[in-house]
C-alpha cells in the first residue's frame, strides 16, 4: 500500500527533524495599545522543547509504518 509508506516516511522524517531540533521558538505580535491609528505592537517569543521519547516514537512509528506497507505491496 503507497499511502502506509508514505505516511511512514513522513512520521520517520518528521521523528528525524525533532532528534535534530528539539528546540525552536515561535514569535506572537501582539497590540499593547491603539489609539486611532497609532498602535504600538510588541513581539512576545515562547520557546517550545520535543521531548526525546516523543520523537523516538515519531521515528519508530514511522519505520514500522514503512515496513508494514511493503510487507503489503509484496502480497
Amino acid at each position: 500500500m503507497k499511502g502506509l509508506t508514505l505516511v511512514g516516511a513522513a512520521l520517520a522524517l518528521l521523528g528525524l527533524l525533532a532528534f535534530a531540533m528539539p528546540y525552536f521558538t515561535t514569535t506572537q505580535t501582539k497590540d499593547v495599545a491603539k489609539i486611532g491609528d497609532l498602535s504600538i505592537q510588541s513581539k512576545e517569543e515562547t520557546p517550545h522543547s520535543i521531548p526525546p521519547l516523543v520523537s523516538g516514537g515519531m521515528l519508530v512509528i514511522g519505520i514500522v509504518l514503512m515496513g508494514a506497507g511493503m510487507m503489503n505491496k509484496q502480497t
